[in-house]
């Protein structure tokens, strides 16, 4: 330990420090985006469970379980393109292997997932309700919803509800992305690292 106006080493000015190790820049992108890609998979799950949450009236009527609750709510049939989303969540797993292990090709095939079937049902999605969306915003002030052709549940627009949903995951898989390619990149640059030495 160095004290402060203490007895320094002979022939040495305090500044022999540069010599010692540092951590190469590739293990700290890599640590950095590994973090950042974990946090983007933890809010894939929770969008997920909101998912689950609005498919859970009819995933009980394909049961038979009755809950008065929630039938009460009146949420929509689902379309196929909901339950086709919620598969996007297994391919966390290549993620977080991926990035456990620092394995490129799990990486890849975690990225190729992600880029379809997670964005292609959220495209389907911004254009199935995209008239409604539309129609929403170009309406006149005083115009009330029911007088509309406007799919409305509890009040709310219902494309506008979905338009919110896919601007949040669609940021979620944008961010998951471009971390998985960030950890690509810095493996990649370790591993000619090595072949170097």
């Amino acid at each position: 330990m160095a004290s402060r106006g203490g007895p320094m080493v002979i022939g040495t000015d305090g500044a022999d420090f540069e010599h010692r190790q540092r951590v190469a820049a590739h293990y700290q992108i890599s640590a950095l985006n590994k973090a950042r890609l974990k946090y983007c998979i933890f809010f894939h799950y929770l969008l997920f469970f909101v998912m689950l949450v609005k498919l859970s009236a009819d995933i009980l009527d394909r049961l038979d379980i009755f809950i008065l609750e929630i039938e009460e709510l009146q949420i929509p049939q689902p379309l196929w393109w909901e339950y086709f989303w919620c598969l996007s969540v297994f391919l966390s797993y290549f993620g977080l292997t991926a990035a456990r292990r620092n394995r490129i090709n799990d990486m890849k095939k975690y990225m190729v997932g992600i880029s379809t079937v997670a964005f292609v049902p959220l495209l389907y999605c911004l254009i199935y309700y995209l008239n409604d969306v539309s129609e929403y915003i170009s309406l006149e002030k005083g115009t009330e919803l029911e007088d509309t052709d406007i799919f409305v549940w509890q009040g709310y627009p219902y494309g506008l509800l979905w338009y919110g949903f896919v601007l949040l995951a669609l940021q979620v898989h944008f961010f998951s992305l471009y971390f998985a390619w960030n950890l690509i990149k810095a493996w990649r640059a370790r591993g000619t690292l090595r072949k170097e030495q």
